[in-house]
């Protein structure tokens, strides 16, 4: 098992800069590939960002390419998204998500934290 609890969501406005963590507790966090998620009101829960074991490869929405930054501290279990350049449609509820790394970093997460609320005024 793996637990996952984000954290430094906020108000922020459009054209801000924002950067939410991620800690993880459970079995060895290196080993997991990690995720950043989003679901806005009346949408469905849309990918953002994912970033393997080592560090080495990042993937990217093309809606926050250029703008978001996804990287990890294994020593401290913790994956952070760094976001700049923030929109109001940005604003929504980001989740923090891990698995074992399968080839495919947009789908089939396994364990996912309770997500942190990010608002982007205009």
């Amino acid at each position: 098992q793996v637990q996952l609890v984000e954290s430094g969501g906020g108000l922020v406005q459009a054209g801000g800069s924002l950067r939410v963590s991620c800690a993880a507790s459970g079995r060895t966090f290196s080993r997991y590939v990690m995720g950043w998620f989003r679901q806005a009101p009346g949408k469905e829960r849309e990918f953002v960002a994912a970033i393997t074991w080592s560090g080495a490869n990042t993937y990217y929405a093309d809606s926050v390419k250029g703008r978001f930054t996804i990287s990890r501290d294994n020593a401290k279990n913790t994956v952070y998204l760094q976001m700049n350049s923030l929109k109001p449609e940005d604003t929504a509820l980001y989740y923090c998500a891990a698995k074992i790394w399968n080839g495919v970093a947009r789908t089939g997460y396994d364990y996912w934290g309770q997500g942190t609320q990010v608002t982007v005024s205009s």
